[in-house]
């Protein structure tokens, strides 16, 4: 084979560090800045406005106490209730089976109540929901309360 019969070795193309990599990016102008700036801003007042108006300052807490099945036919749950003496609240309650399916549902009304109702200023109260069921229950537990109203 003659020098005549080979491909011919090519030379190596002069590559630059742009031309390997790609060239600079460009820097966002002034005016794309301060658009981003501005829709951040927007963001961020948008969020603590949502924040500030969807926190809610009054809060109940509950505590299932027991509960006593009298027949088949109805439950009695014993419960208590934590919240400010001067607002109402409801508390969602249920009675369930063996097989913790929900047999008997209500709804309890707890209005305010006087600052002198208990030791704890009128915050903590007990209460007892008679509740109907279908079939035999054997089990009584709060399943949510809920700020309902305020009386101030």
């Amino acid at each position: 084979m003659t020098s005549e019969d080979r491909p011919a070795i090519s030379t190596p193309a002069t590559t630059t560090l742009a031309n390997r990599y790609g060239g600079q990016k460009r820097a966002l102008s002034r005016k794309a800045k301060r658009n981003i700036g501005i829709a951040a801003l927007a963001a961020g007042i948008g969020f603590m406005a949502w924040i500030s108006t969807s926190l809610n300052t009054e809060t109940v807490s509950f505590t299932d106490i027991g509960y006593s099945t009298t027949d088949a036919t109805q439950a009695e749950i014993d419960f208590q209730v934590t919240k400010d003496p001067g607002t109402s609240a409801k508390c969602a309650v249920k009675a369930l089976d063996a097989k913790f399916a929900v047999v008997g549902w209500k709804v309890v009304d707890i209005g305010p109540n006087p600052a002198e109702a208990t030791p704890d200023g009128g915050r903590t109260t007990v209460h007892r929901a008679v509740v109907r069921t279908e079939s035999l229950s054997v089990s009584g537990v709060v399943d949510s309360c809920w700020i309902f109203g305020s009386e101030k």
